[in-house]
């Protein structure tokens, strides 16, 4: 560790930087270089300096990581902003309520974790959405498409959880490798516009948005959409038909689209196996009532508001990933995993005497110059103010 190159970098930046990124080579299994530079930042810059070491937010893969530590002490900010903004306002309004917010794992965080690691709120909602549709259908293992204005968003659970993403998520163009729910995005919604162009039946990706209710033809307004194809298709009843009517052809061709694209997703998704697909959102009427690769297709009672009931009914979590050698003591290095998972778990707002190991990964790396184990621990409990 060059000591010298550290302090005259961070002596010009003294006064200047709002936050300190630490990004070394292969942390996730030795960290102690990342905290040995951490203590020099607060000594030069002071006490109080936001600092990101990439130990804690991404795993191996080196620009991965470093960008995913970038992005986290430069959303610092911003999400300072927002968590005192909200706290600032809750006061004023008499509500003592503990603040929580969401994470993309389907789990809570405390406010302050949520101020600290402001990435792990990047995905909250899908992976949200994902954790009601679960709730409200009573399903464990299953495909969920949340559909709402403008997107569907997929998704798949697993034992009562999202799927997470096991490739580099691209946020903005830049690959990341911060954990990520496992979701594909199509450009399908309720206010998905239909154009007829020339004969041509196009589909979206362009959206009326949150005006469908005075721009679809079943309020009155002049644009197709897709919301009127599932009236005159029947699969809604919102609204009136009387100006859809006359695009009927085009509505249903439309729509017809629209079910290809979601058989497509939902066999991408499904990756071979048959799973039931639960369909939530404001949207959901749009979804054909039968889809190959899914064993069966369900809406379930207030699926419009899946997102929120994720949010209520979720836990707080903590994870830990880490590469240790193997030739290392094997059950002391997953006690210590197990351990740190805990109490991240509590930092992020769980109750101590109910956390529980609810997820363990080994996986052996072989191509690593030393043999060694990535062992990856979830924690999680219900949260310690209710």
């Amino acid at each position: 560790l060059d000591v010298e190159a550290i302090r005259a970098f961070l002596g010009r930046v003294s006064g200047v930087a709002d936050a300190v990124a630490i990004t070394g080579v292969f942390s996730p299994i030795i960290a102690d270089q990342e905290r040995e530079v951490a203590e020099i930042a607060r000594e030069m810059l002071g006490p109080d300096i936001v600092i990101s070491m990439s130990h804690v937010i991404g795993q191996l893969g080196l620009i991965q990581r470093e960008n995913s530590t970038v992005l986290n002490a430069a959303l610092h900010d911003v999400a300072q902003d927002v968590t005192s903004a909200l706290d600032q306002v809750l006061q004023e309004r008499g509500l003592s309520a503990s603040t929580f917010f969401a994470q993309n794992d389907g789990t809570l965080m405390a406010m302050e974790f949520a101020a600290r690691y402001p990435v792990l709120t990047i995905g909250s909602g899908p992976a949200h959405s994902i954790r009601g549709a679960a709730f409200l259908s009573g399903h464990q293992d299953a495909i969920v498409a949340d559909v709402g204005g403008t997107t569907t968003d997929f998704g798949v659970l697993v034992n009562g959880l999202p799927r997470e993403s096991s490739a580099a998520v691209h946020i903005g163009g830049v690959a990341t490798n911060f954990r990520m729910p496992d979701v594909m995005a199509i450009g399908l919604g309720g206010g998905t516009i239909i154009r007829n162009e020339e004969g041509l039946i196009r589909v979206g990706p362009q959206s009326v948005g949150h005006q469908l209710t005075s721009q679809a033809l079943i309020f009155g307004g002049e644009t197709a959409t897709l919301s009127d194809a599932g009236v005159i298709a029947g699969r809604a009843s919102i609204g009136s038909s009387s100006r859809a009517t006359s695009r009927r052809d085009d509505l249903a061709a439309g729509l017809g689209i629209a079910d290809e694209m979601f058989r497509d997703a939902v066999d991408t998704m499904s990756l071979g196996k048959a799973r039931p697909l639960i369909v939530v959102g404001g949207g959901a009427f749009l979804a054909p009532d039968h889809i190959p690769g899914a064993s069966d297709v369900i809406r379930p009672d207030h699926g419009d508001v899946a997102n929120a009931v994720g949010a209520a009914i979720a836990l707080a979590s903590g994870r830990w990933d880490v590469i240790v050698p193997a030739n290392q003591d094997r059950q002391s290095n997953i006690d210590h995993a197990c351990e740190t998972a805990r109490q991240r778990a509590v930092q992020a707002g769980a109750d101590p005497a109910s956390v529980e190991i609810v997820e363990l990964v080994e996986v052996p790396l072989t191509y690593l110059p030393e043999p060694a184990t990535r062992v990856s621990v979830k924690a999680a409990g219900p949260l310690a103010w209710l």
